[in-house]
């Protein structure tokens, strides 16, 4: 993901995550889904049946990828940390909202999640995921966001 569309999200999943209660020992974790190994629609599409993330995306990016906020109390998380923002985008796909810019892929996808990206990039790892571990706010929040299929 570009650095200037990650410092566009930098206020506005500040003010997100501020408002986040702890994790609950009910969360639905993500964990599975972030190895890198499906699309933008997989991820997202089942998330949305379930209602654990607003159908409106709370921002499209420039080069297309959609923002979801989470649903209220649907505590998700990713290797153990929270999750303030959903991300996705994927081609031709009813989903999501296409920007102005050039498409940052065909497909990819990703959470924001609250946490120093060391210990993200740490916790994803020992999971197995090639997801790339991209800081947004230091020591706040830090984007862990696959692209492909």
């Amino acid at each position: 993901m570009k650095i200037s569309a990650t410092r566009t999200w930098v206020t506005m999943l500040t003010a997100i995550a501020v408002g986040f209660p702890p994790v609950s020992s009910y969360a639905y974790a993500l964990d599975s889904q972030l190895d890198c190994k499906s699309n933008a629609h997989a991820f997202i599409a089942p998330l949305l049946k379930a209602k654990y993330i607003d159908p409106n995306p709370m921002r499209v990016e420039v080069n297309s990828v959609n923002a979801f906020r989470p649903a209220q109390g649907s505590n998700l998380t990713a290797f153990g940390f929270r999750v303030s923002a959903i991300l996705g985008y994927k081609q031709d796909d009813a989903l999501f909202k296409r920007g102005y810019g050039q498409p940052i892929a065909d497909s990819a996808y990703g959470v924001v999640v609250v946490g120093a990206t060391e210990s993200v990039e740490a916790h994803a790892r020992q999971y197995g995921s090639r997801a790339v571990i991209h800081q947004v706010v230091p020591l706040l929040l830090t984007a862990i966001f696959c692209s492909g299929p």
